[in-house]
């Protein structure tokens, strides 16, 4: 469970800024997805673990690397990118992943390409795993 006074900022919805528990400024660019992970509240660590592992099984061959201040899963093209946010842990699997799970994505808010699976709810990794297996065979034509 999320601790009630911990905030962070999610990058995508307003910029890299300050955030209680150490987490990066824009200019402070972790570097590598376990330092964005190392950056974030103890809480929230072992669920962006468990976000890259699902991404991982599904795309073994992928390069990981930031980009956009994200982690990301990288394999001919930006696959997936992940991130801790105040209120939720954001997917990034582009717009067309966001239509063709459509009927799986009700019940949680998403924008063309983004998806938020709140905190303090169960994390739905075969969701995770779905999309990113769908994201490889996608991008491999």
């Amino acid at each position: 469970m999320i601790m009630a006074g911990y905030t962070v900022v999610c990058p995508l919805a307003g910029g890299q800024q300050p955030r209680e528990g150490g987490a990066m400024k824009e200019k402070n660019n972790p570097g590598s997805i376990d330092a964005y992970i190392a950056a974030q509240a103890e809480e929230i660590r072992p669920l962006l673990q468990k976000v890259r592992e699902a991404i991982r099984r599904q795309a073994p061959n992928a390069h990981e690397k930031i980009s956009y201040g994200l982690p990301t899963f990288w394999q001919g093209e930006n696959l997936i990118h992940f991130a801790a946010c105040r209120h939720h842990i954001g997917i990034y699997p582009g717009g067309e992943a966001t239509k063709a799970f459509a009927q799986r994505l009700k019940g949680y808010k998403t924008s063309k390409g983004a998806i938020q699976l709140p905190l303090g709810e169960p994390i739905d990794y075969a969701l995770i795993a779905d999309l990113t297996a769908w994201r490889v065979k996608q991008a491999a034509g």
